[in-house]
């Protein structure tokens, strides 16, 4: 098993267990310039975040840990899942974090429509079920997020993102390509 570690906020330097196996965390470099982006939009302090293909936790648990309110992780490997609840656990987010063991399809079925809806969705699915992940995406967006939610999507360099809405923000960090989206005051 491999570690990462929380880069800012309460549990900064905190490390995290990293389950060995079809698990590709985010690299630290990336998670920088993305919570920079996102510190620029003030999208994190208070937010409710939903991490899709959560993993290790890495995304969900640095938004915790710079101040987000609450995050639902989905994760549907069940060895995985087990190493997701102990880094909560060790993180001491317990009462912040919500583990949902399923599909992300099943996940975003229970959560569509829940008021007030998510301010953050972070999306890192395997590379290879990128352009199916984002399909089902595009229908689930209006109803699982609040109006100037940001939704980020990490995928392979070259990889072309479309959920629906146009990007606010694509970056390249070596092999990876970081794509944010700004759900429009216009949906629900």
């Amino acid at each position: 098993m491999g570690e990462l570690r929380i880069i800012a906020g309460r549990q900064r330097g905190h490390r995290i267990q990293v389950p060995r196996g079809e698990v590709r965390p985010t690299a630290e470099r990336v998670r920088e310039a993305v919570f920079a982006a996102l510190d620029s939009l003030d999208a994190v302090s208070g937010s409710r975040v939903l991490d899709l293909f959560a993993g290790s936790g890495a995304l969900g648990l640095e938004a915790l840990s710079r101040g987000a309110a609450h995050c639902s992780f989905v994760e549907s490997d069940r060895r995985v899942v087990g190493v997701l609840r102990a880094n909560i656990r060790a993180l001491g987010l317990g009462a912040e974090a919500t583990v949902m063991a399923m599909p992300y399809q099943k996940a975003l079925k229970l959560v569509a429509g829940i008021d007030p809806g998510y301010d953050v969705l972070f999306v890192d699915p395997p590379y290879r079920m990128l352009e199916a992940v984002t399909g089902t995406l595009t229908g689930f967006l209006p109803v699982i997020m609040r109006p100037g939610g940001i939704v980020v999507i990490e995928g392979p360099r070259h990889a072309v993102v479309e959920v629906g809405m146009p990007a606010t923000f694509v970056r390249h960090y070596g092999d990876t390509s970081i794509t944010m989206v700004e759900i429009g005051a216009e949906h629900p």
